[in-house]
């Protein structure tokens, strides 16, 4: 539709996801209208990514050095580990400051429709680490969608001859929600969890 490198920058924005051919086309050209040192700051953090940033070697969230600084801290907790989808669950875990024990990041979800099964994500890896015998607790905090759902189910039938004590984060109504707009899965999730006060 355009010219070359404009054509280039859309498509190559497009593949990103969640951008749309509009979306591209809007920051392909905000970018074209930006000062020169704007986008030379982008390229330069989009290199230093590339060059610097890896997957921890343990809990294969996303670091800067071998391990990542939740795991190189001394004083989390060594036998709770608290398994996600993606590092973004990470960091909205640790917004909360409700969790002091390490993560594993699968790298995904089970998703038979898109082809991925246990085999792709790091349950392997996070198998060897449970053998050891210093973690007591898994806490499973994969998406509450069928993915997530599947990948729960999977990981606590593989690990439930370990002994372990195998949760799965809740799920129910928003603070702040109103009940008629409630799903009757999210509805039913929440009388399924619900607890004495």
């Amino acid at each position: 539709m355009y010219e070359g490198a404009v054509q280039d920058l859309i498509d190559e924005l497009g593949r990103l996801p969640g951008v749309g051919p509009k979306s591209a086309q809007r920051i392909a050209f905000h970018l074209l209208a930006a000062d020169a040192a704007d986008v030379g700051r982008l390229v330069a953090s989009l290199q230093r990514v590339q060059a610097e940033v890896r997957f921890c070697s343990i809990c294969f969230n996303v670091a800067e050095a071998e391990q990542c600084r939740i795991c190189r801290d001394p004083r989390r907790s060594l036998d709770t580990i608290c398994v996600v989808e993606e590092p973004k669950d990470v960091v909205a875990i640790e917004r909360t400051r409700e969790f002091r024990g390490r993560y594993h990041v699968l790298g995904g979800a089970i998703s038979p429709i898109e082809g991925i099964g246990p085999d792709d994500l790091k349950v392997k890896e996070l198998m060897s680490r449970l053998m050891d015998g210093s973690v007591t607790e898994l806490i499973i905090a994969t998406d509450p969608n069928l993915e997530g759902e599947a990948t729960a189910a999977y990981l606590a039938r593989l690990v439930s001859p370990m002994g372990l004590a195998v949760s799965r984060l809740a799920s129910g109504l928003p603070v702040g929600g109103d009940l008629e707009y409630a799903d009757e899965v999210t509805l039913g999730r929440a009388f399924e969890g619900r607890r004495r006060i």
